[in-house]
């Protein structure tokens, strides 16, 4: 069942990109869309950090960043080179590789990966100050050392998956003498590019790392994020020629013909995220505390219309998990749609959510004020307004409360809101990691305070299963009484629009999650 997985550099040379006529040198100029928080990936929840922080650092594994649809075929060594699991499943080993240097020259050690995984699991003096991968590390037991060179999870059970998630870009390695307050302005890793500024609502700079620890890489001497949160702006600067990549995945359908009209030399690629956009309910305030409420809400939504404005029909309908043929994991049309609210039949389904809010004592004349609390980006802040409109069918008038960045994830974690338009992306396409981090009971990220222990029994039942086809049906059954239960309502699963110039080489957008290609060691730019 668990079998040895040793890398080779022949097995290396197969996962490595396409000999072009590469050529190294230029800076690459990308517009971010808002002020990140910080910039320490294993405190923040948002690829507004990763996609500029990734490239600082590097995993024990990864995902081939070459390879568009993340699976456990495309996981390729980083910091360990070879990894291997014991008999029953409960023992993950690594060999590390020998020689790396985080950016301030000090040596990177099997020391580093106990540290990181300290910090995850609580267990260190040092604390982070959020900790939204904690759900995803509940398994694990322990991590020892074997020498400067060797490294063990412990599991307290088998679980297969461990190894995809210490393969997105949201599992760096830490290193032991950096503490996480630095690490929030001033990260320090081993990847192929260092921090050199970090100007909140302006700019982030890196630059080549010259002692990375793979040959001839990068190729890139920088990497220049210019802030720019509106969005128009940000799309003249890119048709100017001021930047090279606009922020990735943020273009509209019709934004992207736009650019298209005005640069039509640019390379736009419009791909799934495994990003959900989702109605958060807060089940402990009045008067959402009524299942049925909140049942008349999930009733009163049109997927379709939310779909029809904001992609022109090309966002995705789906469960928790992401649906075919981009994700792997998701419902079947066939099974969705016999879940209540999911059918096509809108006006049926809102007849049946007025007469609950009727029966309740809602009508037009008592109707239901409540703040909808969202991001302050475009892609929450549209369909916030689209959920707001649609509400009003069934009595409840929302009224638009817009959260900076910032503040956003800490607000949604500390159940500060009642009602909430959110995105939800999937660090990895995987069960495990959308389960235990967003609906299990007490998890950090569970925002809608949302807990039924039948449900957490089947989660860890479907961890164990090996059998791909086996734990899919599993997996369709949970997701399915998850949207029953209304635990988060979702409304879609987005897509979102990325160009770039013509001199920009080898930038892969991955399809199945928006977290895991930001390495930017193979990228180039022709001269």
């Amino acid at each position: 069942m668990y079998r040895l997985f040793v890398v080779t550099g022949a097995a290396i040379a197969l996962f490595a990109p396409v000999a072009w006529s590469q050529q190294s040198g230029g800076t690459l100029r990308i517009t971010h869309r808002d002020n990140p928080a910080s910039l320490s990936i294993h405190e923040e929840g948002t690829n507004s950090v990763l996609t500029p922080s990734m490239a600082l650092f590097n995993n024990l594994v990864v995902y081939d960043q070459n390879v568009k649809q993340n699976t456990m075929n495309s996981i390729v060594p980083e910091l360990a080179t070879a990894w291997s699991w014991n008999p029953d499943g409960t023992k993950l080993a690594f060999k590390l590789r020998e020689g790396v240097k985080w950016h301030d020259g000090r040596p990177f050690t099997s020391a580093d990966v106990k540290c990181t995984f300290d910090l995850l699991l609580g267990k260190s003096e040092d604390k982070l100050r959020l900790n939204f991968r904690a759900g995803w590390y509940t398994n694990v037991l322990d991590v020892t050392t074997d020498g400067t060179s060797g490294a063990v999870l412990h599991l307290k059970r088998p679980q297969p998956s461990m190894l995809a998630m210490l393969a997105s870009g949201y599992t760096p390695v830490y290193p032991c003498h950096v503490p996480s307050a630095t690490m929030r302005t001033n990260p320090i890793g081993t990847g192929p590019f260092k921090l050199v500024e970090f100007k909140r609502n302006e700019s982030i700079r890196l630059v080549k790392n010259p002692d990375y620890w793979k040959p001839s890489r990068p190729y890139l001497d920088a990497i220049d994020f210019t802030i720019i949160p509106n969005r128009s702006t940000a799309i003249l600067s890119f048709v100017a020629g001021q930047h090279d990549v606009t922020f990735p995945y943020e273009m509209t359908i019709p934004l992207i013909k736009d650019i298209k009209a005005q640069a039509p030399q640019a390379t736009c690629e419009v791909t799934t995220t495994n990003v959900s956009t989702n109605l958060l309910v807060n089940f402990d305030k009045a008067p959402f505390d009524n299942a049925e409420v909140r049942r008349a809400m999930a009733l009163a939504l049109d997927r379709k219309a939310f779909t029809d404005i904001l992609s022109e029909g090309q966002n995705a309908v789906g469960g928790a998990l992401l649906p075919g043929p981009e994700g792997i994991w998701g419902m079947p049309k066939e099974v969705l749609e016999t879940i209540p609210g999911f059918g096509a039949d809108v006006s049926k389904n809102r007849e049946t959510a007025r007469a609950i809010m009727s029966k309740l004592g809602y009508g037009p004349s008592k109707k239901i004020q409540v703040k909808v609390s969202t991001r302050n980006i475009p892609t929450y802040r549209d369909p916030a307004v689209i959920l707001i409109d649609q509400m009003k069918e069934i009595f409840i008038d929302g009224e638009l409360d817009i959260v900076e960045t910032a503040l956003w994830h800490v607000k949604v974690a500390r159940k500060d809101f009642i009602v909430g338009l959110n995105l939800t992306g999937s660090g990895i396409d995987d069960p495990d990691q959308q389960f235990y981090e967003n609906y299990a009971c007490g998890s950090q990220r569970n925002y809608t305070n949302y807990c039924n222990r039948d449900i957490d029994a089947l989660i860890d039942k479907q961890s164990v299963e090996t059998d791909f086809e086996k734990r899919r049906t599993m997996v369709w059954e949970i997701d399915r009484r998850l949207q029953e239960d209304l635990a988060r309502p979702i409304i879609m699963h987005n897509k979102g629009g990325t160009c770039w110039s013509p001199k920009v080489k080898n930038l892969v957008l991955m399809v199945n999650s928006i977290y895991n290609g930001w390495r930017f060691e193979d990228v180039w730019l022709a001269k």
